[in-house]
């Protein structure tokens, strides 16, 4: 009888455990380090961008230490659920289909959809048959373009958009889809910009591309997405959001 009292307490003591939330004293933010605005990474290999202020911002906001991790857009959720980090903060869109893998918070960010193309490329959007069309691996874009144009287009798919940049520069794709401000940084403000421009429609389906960007976190971290929400609604309230994305953006970032 003893023995099984003792079964029965050491069981009702680690449900508890269970139970109890956890004490937040460091978040580490998985940032992917190639997608400007958001991130970038330098020659010395540190990350800058505007996730990357974010996250430190949202750190103090929640007084933890922050810790911020490089990863590679391709295994940047399965790195998540492997707990190589905490959250994902990478202009990374909130969709129905990630939300069967991992939570998000609400939106920190909001940003139509473009394609860039050289000037005078002349693409028919009524019918791109046979155009080579770039985008990142396993991205909303990507979905976008394989649904609504895959019988049709030449999708090619890069692990990153410089890769993309470059086989545009060089002519070996038609025209590159992704969200406009990191096309605007990553090509139309860079030296020899001028030879791009915007072409076809301005993509927001949410049935693509979702209610904004997230910071992605385990399911089972619920306090923790708790958390970052309250972050991200106290920076906007005390105004530190907003002056966070004037140093990278020239409109209201955040949407309505």
């Amino acid at each position: 009888m003893k023995k099984w009292l003792l079964v029965a307490a050491l069981a009702a003591t680690a449900a508890t455990g269970v139970a109890q939330a956890k004490e937040w004293k460091t978040v580490r933010f998985g940032i992917e380090g190639a997608y400007p605005p958001f991130s970038w990474t330098e020659a010395d290999g540190s990350l800058k961008g505007f996730d990357v202020d974010m996250a430190n911002a949202l750190c103090t906001e929640m007084q933890v230490k922050c810790k911020i991790v490089a990863q590679d857009w391709d295994g940047i959720i399965p790195s998540l659920l492997a707990r190589k980090y905490d959250a994902i903060i990478a202009a990374m869109s909130i969709t129905e289909e990630r939300k069967k893998k991992i939570d998000f918070t609400g939106k920190y960010a909001l940003i139509p959809n473009k394609f860039i193309a050289k000037k005078g490329a002349g693409l028919n959007f009524d019918d791109l048959s046979g155009q080579k069309i770039a985008v990142q691996r396993a991205t909303t874009h990507d979905k976008y373009l394989t649904d609504n144009y895959g019988d049709t287009v030449d999708i090619v798919r890069y692990g990153s958009f410089d890769e993309a940049y470059l086989d545009l520069a060089n002519g070996r794709v038609a025209a590159v889809l992704g969200d406009a401000s990191a096309l605007e940084e990553g090509v139309l403000n860079k030296a020899g910009g001028e030879a791009y421009e915007f072409v076809g429609p301005s993509l927001t389906d949410p049935k693509w591309f979702g209610e904004g960007f997230g910071i992605a976190v385990r399911k089972q971290d619920k306090d923790l997405t708790k958390k970052l929400d309250a972050a991200i609604i106290s920076l906007r309230e005390k105004g530190i959001y907003q002056d966070i994305a004037a140093k990278y953006f020239n409109y209201d970032v955040y949407g309505q």
